[in-house]
């Protein structure tokens, strides 16, 4: 039954997912906001991946194919948006901070379970809703992932395994390909050099164990630095603020 058909603007569920889940590949005929209260979310398409914490959520257009894996235990909870609620938000997959009216708001839905057009206060709720949605700032945690197959597969490796410290002459022998090879595939089909993909893998898994709870030392060894100094610096240049402040953000 379409959305035109039941009266209803938002659906809701809920779900917990055990480490290492991962919901195959699917689409929506409604707009979808993903958001976990715990645990870590993996959100790729053919195209990119995207890294959520707790204190995000990705907000995937109707019709997108995706997958989701679970890094943790992973809390979901997720909003559907019928299409002409969800019409002014973004064509494309996009990271929202979930700031704290938002955060109450979607556990509010979720409590109330659908919301009806029908319905004042509910349609009231809805068009909350999408203007919190359309006003929340957005954060850049896409990867672009490469077309071809030997760089698709240390792509994803990285991002399974950032800390990985084998050789990048070993990494590249297991994925099927040459160094040189998968330098010149990386920002020909990414825009990233293949070391800067790596690095920004590697701060985007920092960035959601800090918002997870990790503190800076095991945030920057779980992926891949020795430095804690080197590990701050690469942080605050991608995320224009220290793994520290941005932590004590996110609690």
């Amino acid at each position: 039954m379409s959305d035109a058909e039941d009266g209803l603007d938002v659906r809701s569920l809920a779900a917990t997912f055990r480490p290492g889940t991962t919901l195959a590949a699917h689409r929506h005929g409604w707009g979808q906001l993903v958001f976990a209260t715990a645990g870590i979310l993996h959100v790729r398409t053919d195209a990119a991946l995207w890294v959520v914490p707790p204190t995000r959520a990705i907000w995937v257009p109707a019709g997108l194919r995706h997958e989701i894996g679970m890094q943790g235990e992973v809390a979901m909870r997720t909003l559907y948006l019928a299409a002409h609620r969800s019409a002014p938000l973004p064509g494309v997959p996009t990271v929202l901070t979930v700031l704290p009216l938002l955060r109450a708001l979607i556990l509010h839905i979720l409590a109330v379970g659908m919301l009806h057009r029908q319905r004042d206060e509910e349609d009231r709720l809805a068009a909350v809703l999408v203007d919190l949605l359309r006003t929340a700032p957005h954060e850049d945690r896409m990867l672009p992932l490469p077309r071809d197959a030997r760089a698709r597969r240390l792509a994803l490796h990285w991002q399974q395994a950032p800390g990985d410290r084998h050789s990048l002459s070993d990494l590249a022998r297991e994925a099927g390909g040459s160094v040189s090879t998968l330098q010149r595939a990386f920002p020909r089909e990414t825009g990233l050099t293949l070391e800067a993909w790596r690095q920004k893998a590697r701060l985007l898994h920092a960035a959601g164990l800090l918002a997870d709870g990790a503190s800076v030392t095991g945030a920057a060894l779980d992926c891949g630095y020795d430095s804690v100094a080197a590990f701050s610096t690469a942080f605050r240049r991608q995320f224009g603020t220290s793994p520290a402040r941005y932590r004590g953000r996110a609690g």
